[in-house]
């Protein structure tokens, strides 16, 4: 086990014990990467940080659960997107079912850029589309989710799923084209 490891090991086992010293180390370990998942899907900081907020309390809550099968920071950022989709939920995002017959989806996998295009460029873009859009995008692109996974998750079809994702890709490549064009690219 790396020094990190051990290190990070210990912090979490005295965590368990509710020793709230640990807990701010832990907190200030991880905190700026789960604002920026929240991030991803809350369009301000505001939500954003109470999504994180309430994550790391959720977190401290069933930290005995917490078994190291995967790595810490992937257990958390797991409950920091669960946290923001509940958060949505409540919002009661709609994300309206598209009917089988009306509308057929096309699988598209090029999802090439320009060499000029960062991932900051991509990521700050994403967050100004539509909600539907922007959850599907950031759980498929972002975070790895398959289509049926993402269906399970916001309670919506995978055909739902697949056809927010293409019109969210289309959207995202325009604006990508705009930018580019503004920046003189």
């Amino acid at each position: 086990m790396s020094q990190t490891k051990q290190i990070h090991h210990s912090i979490i086992q005295r965590c368990k014990k509710n020793d709230a010293k640990a807990q701010m180390e832990l907190y200030n370990l991880y905190c700026k990467a789960m604002f920026l998942v929240a991030k991803r899907y809350m369009r301000d900081d505001m939500a954003a940080e109470d999504i994180m907020q309430d994550a790391f309390i959720k977190a401290f809550r069933k930290i005995e659960t917490y078994k190291g099968e995967v790595s810490f920071g992937a257990w958390l950022k797991r409950i920091v997107i669960n946290q923001s989709i509940d958060e949505l939920k409540k919002k009661r995002l709609e994300l309206v079912s598209i009917n089988h017959e009306t509308h057929q989806v096309l699988e598209e996998d090029d999802w090439q850029v320009e060499d000029s295009t960062t991932m900051q460029h991509i990521v700050s873009c994403i967050k100004e589309l539509k909600e539907k859009y922007r959850v599907v995008l950031s759980l498929y692109l972002l975070e790895g989710y398959d289509h049926q996974e993402i269906s399970q998750i916001l309670g919506i079809t995978e055909v739902t799923s697949r056809t927010h994702l293409l019109r969210g890709k289309k959207k995202l490549q325009e604006t990508l084209k705009s930018l580019r064009y503004a920046e003189g690219y």
